[in-house]
């Protein structure tokens, strides 16, 4: 293992993380894994989910171990922002599925439970549905579900369980409670009212907001573009697309840097060759996952497909 974690000299706390190199195991016969510009999720079961984007399918499905054991979703290559949530006795992903331009609920064997298409018309926002392109998706605890038009419009859609319009929120802009490529969404329970926390990608921040929409609070800046946030108990960890991840603690303070690409060429580089690659050193970090035990899943934006295990030290408190 490689050790690749800065802790944050002003913080007390040690949050320590190792790179484990190869871990994630190329399905048979392949050369890579294809290109990956989208989200990783984890099942309860502890199985991991890569969307893709090349293929004949959407996701690939690996084990703890890091061996592919399934491609499921065909034809749904293009999802880019995920979320995986229980409802009563079954765990459900929910996609934006940027190439479709559409919103899925998948069952874990990747069979779509519902869609919503396109754009909500009854927003008033698009004259041109081209235009829409949705980047991320999360579900709030009443099962209202919200989506994010990053590459678009960059207003967040808010939809009830059943699918039915409610409101617009957000738009383009650099104010508070506005964006400039709302690129990753996710519902943050980890105070007492839950919030949506939003990845203001260009504007180099992360905000707040209630489940109406109201701005509450930039939580974090300058930071180097982020793409899409993972949770686990009081951490929150960052991909941030230029060569590097962060992580916070519960009360947003950086409490570890991971993977800092010293080499700005390979920062935000679908491009970089596999031989270019160094163990623990991101280029483009855009998705990202906790296991059940903290440990850290990255998926850079690339041409060939790369997925990073880090591993939680134990150490770490």
């Amino acid at each position: 293992m490689v050790s690749v974690a800065t802790t944050a000299e002003s913080n007390q706390q040690n949050v320590d993380f190792e790179c484990v190199g190869n871990h994630f195991i190329l399905p048979d016969g392949s050369t890579s894994l294809g290109a990956t510009h989208g989200a990783i999720v984890v099942d309860e079961a502890g199985k991991i989910y890569c969307s893709m984007d090349s293929g004949d399918h959407g996701l690939l499905v690996y084990n703890a171990a890091g061996k592919p054991v399934d491609a499921i979703a065909p034809g749904l290559t293009g999802i880019h922002g995920m979320c995986i949530e229980r409802e009563r006795d079954q765990q459900f992903i929910y996609a934006a599925h940027l190439a479709g331009q559409q919103v899925l609920k998948l069952r874990l064997d990747g069979s779509v439970v519902w869609a919503i298409k396109g754009p909500p018309t009854e927003s008033g926002k698009y004259n041109d549905g081209s235009k829409y392109k949705p980047t991320a998706v999360a579900v709030g605890p009443n099962g209202d579900v919200y989506v994010a038009d990053g590459y678009g419009s960059n207003w967040i859609h808010r939809f009830d369980k059943d699918r039915n319009y409610i409101r617009s929120f957000g738009g383009r802009g650099k104010d508070n409670g506005q964006f400039q490529t709302c690129h990753g969404l996710a519902l943050d329970t980890r105070g007492g009212k839950p919030l949506l926390l939003v990845c203001d990608r260009e504007n180099r921040r992360l905000q707040h907001l209630d489940l109406n929409g109201n701005f509450v609070a930039v939580i974090a800046e300058d930071l180097r573009r982020p793409c899409a946030v993972a949770f686990h108990g009081d951490y929150v960890a960052i991909a941030e697309l230029e060569g590097r991840a962060t992580v916070l603690d519960g009360s947003n303070k950086i409490v570890a840097h991971l993977g800092d690409n010293p080499d700005r060429k390979q920062w935000a580089n679908f491009n970089v060759p596999t031989d270019a690659w160094q163990d623990g050193i991101f280029t483009a970090p855009h998705g990202v996952a906790f296991d059940a035990t903290g440990n850290l899943l990255i998926m850079d934006w690339n041409r060939a497909g790369r997925l990073t295990r880090m591993n939680r030290s134990a150490t770490a408190e």
